[in-house]
């Protein structure tokens, strides 16, 4: 489905340990919007829900609805820290075009 890489699991190993409210990881969705037409959404989740895929890299629980599935099949998430920009970078050999931010494709 998709796979993180080490620093992207402890980055979310982080996250979730440092939520205020109980998580049993993180859900990434596809929405319409952002400036290609559709952009990723990283939250807490609190539980799986009916549809979802569930991904386990090294303790870490990633949950992808059944609407985004397709669109992140094969998807490489990492994580990246600098003096410009940290957060989590997203490779996905789906999407045809994307915006500047990393966060939008089409």
């Amino acid at each position: 489905m998709i796979q993180l890489t080490p620093s992207a699991v402890s980055a979310a190993k982080t996250i979730v340990a440092t939520a205020k409210e109980p998580a049993r990881g993180l859900r990434i969705l596809v929405e319409a919007g952002g400036c290609s037409g559709f952009m990723y959404k990283l939250e807490l989740a609190p539980e799986q829900r009916d549809g979802d895929a569930v991904v386990e890299a090294d303790g870490v629980q990633i949950f992808i609805d059944d609407l985004s599935q397709p669109m992140v099949a094969g998807m490489v998430v990492d994580y990246a820290s600098s003096l410009e920009h940290s957060g989590f970078v997203f490779q996905n050999p789906n999407a045809t075009a994307s915006c500047g931010c990393g966060k939008s494709f089409a």
